[in-house]
């Protein structure tokens, strides 16, 4: 006996085909939603890492330029005590030399000369006083320059004074102080801390 399949085949076939296709769309529907979000998280964790050590850097960079700026005030420091130093050192030694000028200066003195003030404008002594004639004045002038400490003697003034009864000349002159390469660096020095002083004030 043959048996005839009545029902409508093919249509039954296309609504598999169709069923098929719509699981086949959407798992891959839902993979590329999985892959999407894997990424997303895969993206945001990366960021979130990034960004703590953004933080992390930023933090450290801080605290470096705090610690060079600790670092720029202690050279400061080190290097304003180290010219204070040399500075007392200078004073200490220029001391000597001071005690040195006033001996050559009597030395340099003829009996008939008094000093009133002495003073000192870094290499360019100011003496004035009183002598018994300008003849006096005239020698202490030549004895200056013939000092290997001194040169180049200057008479600024002399006048005719009467100091208690007695007739005098007042003088004032300078002379300069022979460049010594100690006495030079000593006073360099001197120089220096006082322009560093004021540019502190």
């Amino acid at each position: 006996m043959i048996h005839i399949n009545l029902l409508p085949y093919r249509e039954t076939e296309r609504q598999l085909r169709r069923r098929q296709f719509a699981w086949m769309a959407g798992l891959l529907s839902l993979l590329g939603v999985l892959v999407v979000w894997g990424v997303h998280a895969v993206l945001a964790s990366g960021l979130a890492y990034q960004d703590k050590r953004n933080r992390f850097l930023q933090a450290e960079l801080v605290k470096l330029e705090r610690q060079l700026t600790e670092i720029q005030a202690i050279r400061e420091k080190t290097q304003a005590l180290l010219a204070r130093r040399r500075v007392v050192e200078s004073l200490q030694a220029n001391r000597v030399l001071v005690v040195q000028l006033l001996d050559q200066i009597a030395r340099q003195m003829p009996e008939g000369v008094y000093l009133k003030s002495l003073r000192q404008s870094k290499q360019q002594l100011h003496l004035g006083g009183y002598a018994q004639s300008h003849v006096w004045v005239s020698r202490l002038m030549r004895s200056l320059e013939a000092s290997p400490w001194f040169e180049s003697p200057l008479l600024i003034e002399i006048r005719a004074v009467t100091v208690n009864g007695a007739r005098l000349n007042e003088f004032d002159l300078s002379v300069r102080l022979v460049e010594r390469p100690d006495r030079a660096a000593q006073q360099d020095a001197i120089d220096r801390y006082a322009e560093s002083g004021r540019d502190q004030l």
